[in-house]
């Protein structure tokens, strides 16, 4: 197919540029089209990465798979079908997550530019930190429905992927979500609680039933309030710890998870829909002060149901609207599927690609929307909301995988000044554009990743946050390091290592037990991503147990209280702490 190409500048000299080394991190949407447009380009020495497995979702967006590639690696297939198309062309696959510590800053120095088809800010971060270090001009991209973008990062030139902040996903409060629903997205993520409550790994702060444990809701029942909620024929106790629905056959208490009870009750469909749709919202009912501005939820009673929804259709398509009837029989199905999965003691993921998994969400949020008189949704609107994603458009995928390779041609050829970040649009600017290009912005001074200043405040409660918690919480979720050391500045203490088990005496010790204490200064260095920073810490006693709140300006901070700092970490806990780390040693070699 090159040799058709007859052009003055589509010449051998050309070609020959196109043999540098070229590396390729995803094989996804944009990934596939990427690695299409390679090869066509004329590029001859390509490396992908990818961990993932072929999906029946991605059947439509992603071409070069098919259903009988279905559950094989995607970087294998797809390597295998582009060069069925250019066979001259070397391209290596790599089935496998490019955090592997053996992708490090000398196997990213081989190559003359990477260009990211990622879907996830975790290796779009580590990527980034790794081409800074390599000195590797780097090409990231996205999409989002009709959005998409491309942009180059180069160091020193450009801003980098981390120079401004990205949108946090955002959270809601648990007592909204668990008693006072207003909103669409308040009962699906309801609904993916109750997932995991019952099939996955449980978080207490996910609870989806109402809080037996919170003073504001410990109270007896008021006999206006038991004969306006319709609880007349029940028998409650609300006491402490413990509530029971005596006529129900069930109980919750601190002694009992909820997944222990559904599997006690062999996952009864009829006994789960009374207990979550009925009984919890009947108890919502009796806290009157909640419903004074409100409307009043209704609790749901199993055999009587509406078989109707002023928006529902007869055909049953994922863009369709269920009845009620409808949601009750598909909740039914997929827990009679999912609790067959869990016999085992097994754990499940939520994903938004499980049928079954999608079904029982779809249905436990529209059931719960109907009895607090919310708008219900369709499963395919669930399944964008709930997956926190805009659905895919392939076309989208296709346009910014051709302006990668544009970018990637000016850096291959050296043509830099040239480079462009590249904005597709939805409709067209004032101007007729749907591609909208920019010049990169220089770095920001203030990024503490590709900038010289390479240092942030963290404020912490020393006295209650421990060093386990700043490794996984902080350096490692808010700050995607992947193996950090720390070491307490001025004084040479190691309390953080990136060798396993090194410094395992010290985890559970509060930071201020280790010498870490307000204006103290933490030397931290990621090996594998190249990426040092110092961490300068401020007391905070309004911040709860393992927080952590980045302060931007370090220029507030009072030199005299880091020196400070420092002398009474050394006199007060690091002789202390090395014995510990001593003592912890011989302990291992015994």
């Amino acid at each position: 197919m090159v040799e058709d190409l007859q052009t003055d500048w589509y010449d051998s000299s050309f070609l020959s540029c196109l043999g540098c080394r070229v590396l390729v991190v995803g094989a996804g949407g944009i990934g596939c089209e990427l690695l299409k447009n390679l090869v066509l380009t004329g590029f001859t020495n390509i490396d992908i990465i990818d961990l993932d497995t072929i999906d029946v979702s991605n059947l439509n967006r992603q071409f070069l798979f098919r259903r009988e590639h279905v559950g094989k690696p995607k970087v294998e297939v797809a390597v295998d079908a582009v060069k069925a198309v250019a066979p001259e062309a070397k391209v290596l696959a790599h089935h496998d997550s490019v955090l592997s510590s053996k992708y490090d800053v000398d196997f990213f120095q081989q190559f003359t530019v990477v260009l990211s088809a990622l879907d996830n800010r975790e290796a779009r971060i580590h990527v980034n930190r790794l081409c800074l270090a390599a000195r590797v001009p780097l090409i990231e991209s996205g999409s989002s429905g009709y959005l998409g973008q491309v942009n180059v990062i180069v160091r020193d030139q450009t801003e980098c992927y981390e120079c401004l902040p990205k949108s946090e996903q955002k959270s809601y409060p648990g007592c909204t979500i668990r008693n006072t629903p207003s909103e669409p997205i308040h009962c699906i993520v309801w609904a993916k609680h109750l997932f995991n409550q019952l099939f996955g790994q449980p978080d207490a702060e996910d609870e989806v039933s109402p809080d037996m444990n919170d003073e504001e809701n410990k109270y007896h029942f008021a006999a206006e309030e038991t004969v306006e909620s319709g609880l007349e024929n029940r028998n409650y106790q609300a006491n402490g710890d413990h509530y029971f629905a005596t006529d129900n056959s069930y109980a919750l208490c601190t002694s009992e998870s909820t997944r222990q009870w559904a599997e006690n009750n062999n996952f009864d469909p009829v006994l789960l829909f009374t207990k979550f749709f009925h009984d919890d919202i009947l108890y919502l009912l009796s806290m009157s002060n909640l419903w004074r501005e409100r409307r009043k939820p209704t609790p749901l009673i199993w055999d009587s149901l509406p078989d109707q929804n002023p928006s529902a259709s007869r055909s049953k398509s994922a863009n369709d609207l269920w009845t009620v009837l409808d949601c009750r029989q598909q909740f039914e199905d997929a827990l009679n599927i999912l609790g067959k999965r869990v016999r085992d003691g097994s754990v499940l993921v939520w994903d938004k690609d499980d049928d079954a998994a999608l079904r029982f969400v779809t249905a436990c949020a529209n059931i719960r929307a109907h009895a607090f008189h919310i708008p219900m949704k369709s499963l395919f609107d669930i399944k964008s909301m709930a997956g926190n994603i805009i659905p895919a458009i392939a076309t989208t995928n296709a346009i910014v995988a051709g302006m990668i390779v544009i970018e990637a041609l000016k850096v291959v050829f050296d043509r830099l000044p040239a480079l462009r970040n590249i904005f597709i649009t939805r409709l067209p600017n004032p101007r007729g554009k749907v591609l909208v290009d920019q010049v990169p912005n220089k770095p920001n001074p203030n990024c503490y990743v590709c900038s010289n200043r390479r240092e942030i405040v963290l404020k912490t409660n020393v006295n209650l946050t421990t060093v386990n918690a700043l490794e996984i919480k902080f350096l490692k979720t808010v700050l995607h390091m992947v193996a950090p050391d720390v070491i307490i500045s001025g004084t040479g203490v190691l309390v953080i290592s990136s060798e396993q088990g090194e410094t395992n005496a010290v985890g559970e010790l509060t930071l201020e037990n280790v010498g870490i204490i307000n204006g103290c200064v933490l030397e931290c260095d990621d090996f594998l991503q190249k990426l040092e920073l110092r961490i300068r810490i401020v007391e905070s006693n309004q911040l709860k147990s393992d927080e952590f709140d980045i302060v931007n300006d370090s220029a507030q901070m009072d030199q005299e209280s880091e020196e400070k700092a420092v002398k009474r970490a050394s006199n007060l806990y690091a002789e202390d702490l090395l014995a510990k780390r001593v003592r912890n040693t011989i302990g291992d070699q015994n």
